[in-house]
């Protein structure tokens, strides 16, 4: 008859089977409030195939960590918010379309198959080649014959080619206006909400006079009075009319963060004010700012589309979408695919920098849980 082993004997043989020696070596605090990592618990198991001890993983080793009061390895706020928004794959996948667009207008020259206003019957050996052209060239609709996908104008000339430079200006002016518009809303919101009474005052009814003034009628008075045609002037003007709701934002961000201990803490340590904003305070306000600064993209694509196509913004010989669609709108529906094509592509932008911004207001907003696909 076998003998039965007691069952205090058998626990105790049980734990032992179960228990995880943790190296002292590595053993350290764990993280502190200040963002320093601790380190993480190494079972002393077997070498994993790479040579290396591989990490405890079940629920008892686990839970030997924990009272042992080992952490796990701390990530910083920016680690979380890339995971966060690598999770949304709608982001990720507007991101890739943007980037892509941005290298086909970086490199217009070389992608594009033909130049912005190259016209193919003013080659005088392909036209003795070819006495039928001319007529074969104008008006011509989407085909792959002749690299011609979006087809051709009423002077023959490649409309594909035409978008892709017509899209490096637009994204300049948009990436122009987002830069400066933001950098100059984040400093007024950022004095404003720092210093407060006065000064406060002073900038925010600033703020709200430009808030108040009707933007198209603005945009279309600045533009006739300044000039128009010039990328960088339209800029400027785009510019003056987008920092205020940026303004607003940081304002409101900082007015809270300065209430926080360790902006009281830089004061007290003798720290001057442009240090702490700089160093304290606008870092604790990135989120809101880049976000924001994304959906001004997708705005100044719209908006400087709009005064091109009503002929108060980029205008020939400067390629712009705007433009584009204005002129094939002269042409009427016959020719359909002179104002598809440039449209779509301002579509596809917007809604890709939107799908962007939805994912990195997601991911920079330290209370989200819930991921969106």
């Amino acid at each position: 008859m076998t003998e039965r082993q007691p069952r205090s004997d058998q626990r105790a043989q049980d734990q032992d089977q179960n228990e995880v020696s943790l190296d002292s070596a590595n053993v350290a605090r764990p993280a502190g409030a200040h963002g320093y990592a601790g380190a993480v618990a190494v079972a002393n198991e077997p070498e994993g195939p790479l040579g290396r001890p591989e990490l405890a993983t079940s629920d008892t080793e686990l839970a030997v960590a924990y009272e042992a009061g080992v952490a796990p390895k701390a990530r910083s706020q920016w680690a979380y918010a890339r995971i966060r928004f690598f999770r949304h794959k709608l982001a990720v996948l507007s991101l890739i379309v943007l980037v892509l667009i941005g290298l086909v207008a970086l490199f217009a020259e070389r992608v594009a198959p033909y130049g912005f206003e190259y016209i193919p019957f003013t080659d005088a050996e392909a036209l003795l080649e070819n006495p039928n052209l001319i007529q074969e060239s104008l008006n011509r609709p989407p085909q792959l014959e002749g690299k011609h996908l979006f087809g051709t104008d009423n002077l023959g000339r490649d409309y594909l080619s035409r978008v892709i430079f017509g899209l490096r200006t637009s994204l300049w002016v948009a990436f122009f206006v987002a830069l400066l518009s933001t950098a100059i809303g984040t400093a007024v919101g950022a004095i404003a909400g720092y210093y407060g009474g006065v000064v406060d005052n002073l900038l925010m009814r600033f703020t709200d006079l430009i808030l108040t003034l009707p933007g198209l009628a603005v945009l279309l008075t600045a533009s006739a009075f300044l000039g128009q045609g010039d990328p960088l002037k339209v800029g400027l003007i785009l510019a003056a009319l987008f920092w205020t709701a940026l303004a607003r934002l940081v304002r409101g961000t900082f007015l809270s963060l300065r209430e926080k201990e360790y902006v009281e803490a830089a004061k007290a340590s003798g720290a001057s004010d442009a240090r702490i904003i700089v160093r304290h305070m606008l870092p604790n306000s990135l989120g809101p700012i880049i976000v924001n600064m994304t959906l001004v993209i997708a705005g100044a694509i719209l908006v400087e589309a709009a005064l091109s196509f009503l002929g108060f913004g980029i205008q020939p010989p400067n390629p712009a979408l705007g433009s584009l669609i204005s002129q094939g709108q002269a042409e009427g529906l016959r020719t359909w695919w002179l104002v598809t094509f440039p449209g779509l592509t301002i579509v596809v932008i917007a809604l890709a920098i939107n799908f962007v911004g939805d994912g990195l207001r997601d991911a920079l907003d330290p209370t989200q849980r819930r991921v969106r696909a």
